[in-house]
């Protein structure tokens, strides 16, 4: 990891360019036809084994929706990575913040369970603002190592201090009005549609703040090169604190909008957490839309894998495709070969 005091010098595998302002990497088509033929590959031989298109259909429309969620949860992750070099191993504990924020709200306050969201993506930005800069800048150019344990550190803290304040009872948030409907000729809940559209919504805003904004060409010129960045007037330390911040803010928005469809607990964040990182590594770490892919993948692959792979848990056919990434493909999708 760099620091505004070393020159961190860029390769055309670096992912953090992804967007640079200088030059627009390729789409790597190959992996990616590739990927869509294996999509369509698992689909027939979902009906193949289960004999109904219905419940494929059924399958296929899940997969979708939990996917964007889980791609707006990575991308917070990538970008923070992308930018700052941390491997934050507290995003999930984020999300669980932003759950009990949410049900909090909506039990005492009574305000819609979406609505929400604008109390807990500002809140959470500032969190995560906070915590950038009184515990993670000390660490900025330090060892992998020192930066994995304060993340990790920061995940245990925030976990043991909801068991210790709010206990470990399952708690649940539950959607006014919420309803099966038609689509597709499948059926889904209104939670699952509202969380899935909100999370396509936030995702694009994030993107369109990335390449349209001035802060957002601050932030890719820091992910470029963070002492060039300096050079040219930009402040590196506020942009590794806004970006952490936007990163969380990431995570506070996915807890918010998973909220209805999760029981929630003190721990809930962590298989979320580890999702997102192998969401993070299938679209190319750093890469804010191979991590919105990838969340689609994943959540298909999930639901696909409960067809393929009945007696075994949903996990079981993501670790597999996780494994057979880093065999095959270990800069992901969207990353190139160094």
């Amino acid at each position: 990891m760099s620091h505004p005091s070393e020159t961190r010098q860029t390769s055309p595998s670096d992912p953090a360019q992804a967007g640079a302002p200088r030059t627009r990497r390729p789409v790597p088509w190959l992996p990616v036809l590739t990927t869509v033929a294996l999509v369509v590959a698992a689909v027939a031989l979902a009906f193949v084994r289960s004999g109904s298109g219905a419940v494929v259909t059924q399958a296929v429309l899940a997969g979708v929706l939990i996917g964007g969620i889980y791609g707006l949860l990575a991308m917070g992750l990538t970008l923070i990575f992308g930018v700052l070099d941390i491997v934050n191993f507290a995003h999930g504990a984020f999300l669980t913040v932003a759950l009990f924020l949410t049900f909090w709200l909506v039990q005492s306050l009574g305000l819609h369970p979406y609505l929400a969201l604008g109390v807990t993506v500002p809140a959470m930005f500032l969190i995560g603002f906070g915590v950038q800069r009184g515990v993670l800048s000390g660490a900025m150019g330090k060892p992998l190592q020192n930066q994995l344990l304060i993340t990790l550190g920061i995940a245990l803290v925030i976990e043991n201090a909801l068991l210790m304040f709010v206990g470990a009872n399952p708690r649940s948030v539950a959607l006014p009005g919420d309803q099966g409907v038609q689509v597709l000729g499948a059926v889904a809940e209104l939670s699952n549609l509202f969380a899935f559209v909100g999370s396509l919504l936030l995702a694009g805003g994030l993107f369109l703040l990335l390449q349209r904004t001035r802060l957002g060409t601050a932030i890719r010129a820091v992910a470029a090169n963070d002492v060039g960045a300096q050079m040219v007037g930009i402040d590196v330390r506020r942009i590794y604190a806004l970006t952490f911040a936007l990163g969380t803010a990431c995570a506070g928005a996915a807890g918010t909008l998973v909220a209805p469809l999760v029981t929630i607990e003190p721990t809930t964040g962590s298989l979320f957490n580890i999702l997102a990182f192998v969401i993070v590594v299938l679209g190319s770490m750093g890469n804010v839309v191979g991590a919105l892919v990838g969340g689609l993948i994943i959540g298909l692959t999930e639901q696909l894998g409960t067809l393929l792979l009945p007696s075994q848990s949903p996990q079981l056919s993501v670790f597999i495709v996780f494994v057979l990434v880093l065999f095959l493909r270990p800069q992901g999708l969207f990353g190139r070969s160094a």
